[in-house]
């Protein structure tokens, strides 16, 4: 069986991948012998071919996760995978290969590789949530928590981070905390008036101050931020995220700027608000493009080790710093 996830919204790929992980370990092999999981930016045709051989008499089949296949520096890796996978007939009988991408770039969607796990039968593309279906989810999880929430405060939280399900699942937790669910174990509801003194949204200086320190390789002044806002009750996943956004929006206004683009312009073509347009203008100015986007690909490395439990912001953050 081959599964195929991936997409921008990388919140719910990850649940469904641990749903996975959590449904074979349950039901074939509670020892966890038989799942591997891989970092398909860093492997071999090899490694995947020895994920899959069976290492157990006793074991029925094997789960091998391969994240981020699309990632590989190595340019024949992909037509040598799909080879593999068309040519192992046992593969998609006993065992269970999951490939788990983020978003991915239009020349890897033209890629054979993509094209043939795209049309399996359990492949699934996660894109980000409109509103309406942010607003839906908000409330969702907000019930499975036994508590409520205000249409208000529901529209207020998407105003502030989007359809991003890791910040708004970081600040849900954090409003039903304060309304102590789960201690009262009574029904409650959060209100227009619990978003906004709890909550602090995209537009956070201290994130533009950070973003300014890793860009200016500020080891120093980059800890002294983080440690700040981690003690000010921001979890690793979540200042990442954040961190992530504005160096994409730097990206995006660096492109425009590099186009001619005046500061209206920029702020109609990327739909930005002004104060955020005005910030990010005077950022992007400090950086190449190139520079952004290598900034961009190190920061994501980081956040995918967060995301799996790899490492603390901190401690990744300065191994950043050392390869630099």
């Amino acid at each position: 069986m081959i599964i195929f996830l991936y997409g921008e919204d990388t919140f719910r790929s990850r649940k469904k991948l641990k749903e996975l992980k959590d449904k074979f370990l349950r039901e074939v092999d509670p020892s966890g012998n038989s799942l591997v999981v891989l970092d398909g930016g860093k492997i071999d045709l090899e490694k995947i071919n020895e994920a899959a051989s069976p290492q157990s008499l006793f074991a029925r089949k094997r789960m091998i996760v391969v994240e981020n296949i699309f990632r590989s520096k190595s340019k024949d890796l992909a037509s040598k995978v799909l080879i593999f996978l068309n040519n192992r007939e046992r593969l998609a009988d006993e065992n269970i290969i999951v490939f788990w991408d983020e978003e991915l770039a239009a020349t890897d969607k033209k890629n054979a590789l993509f094209l043939f796990l795209a049309k399996q039968q359990f492949s699934q593309e996660y894109k980000s949530l409109s509103n309406v279906e942010t607003a839906t989810w908000i409330r969702k999880t907000v019930t499975e928590a036994g508590a409520q929430i205000r249409e208000a405060a529901t529209m207020q939280l998407i105003a502030f981070f989007g359809s991003d399900l890791w910040q708004l699942s970081n600040e849900i937790s954090k409003l039903l905390d304060y309304k102590q669910i789960g201690v009262l174990k009574q029904a409650t509801i959060i209100e227009l008036s619990d978003v906004n003194e709890l909550c602090r949204g995209q537009v956070d200086a201290n994130i533009f101050a950070l973003t300014d320190a890793i860009g200016a390789r500020n080891l120093s002044l980059t800890l002294e931020l983080l440690e700040r806002e981690i003690e000010a009750g921001a979890v690793d996943v979540y200042l990442l995220s954040m961190i992530l956004r504005q160096v994409k929006i730097l990206i995006q206004v660096r492109e425009s700027l590099d186009e001619g683009l005046g500061h209206r312009e920029i702020i109609s073509k990327l739909k930005l608000h002004p104060f955020v347009a005005q910030k990010s203008e005077t950022q992007a100015r400090n950086f190449t493009l190139d520079y952004l986007k290598n900034l961009f690909s190190e920061l994501v490395e980081i956040d995918a080790k967060l995301k799996t439990g790899r490492g603390s912001a901190l401690a990744l953050i300065e191994v950043l710093f050392a390869k630099t």
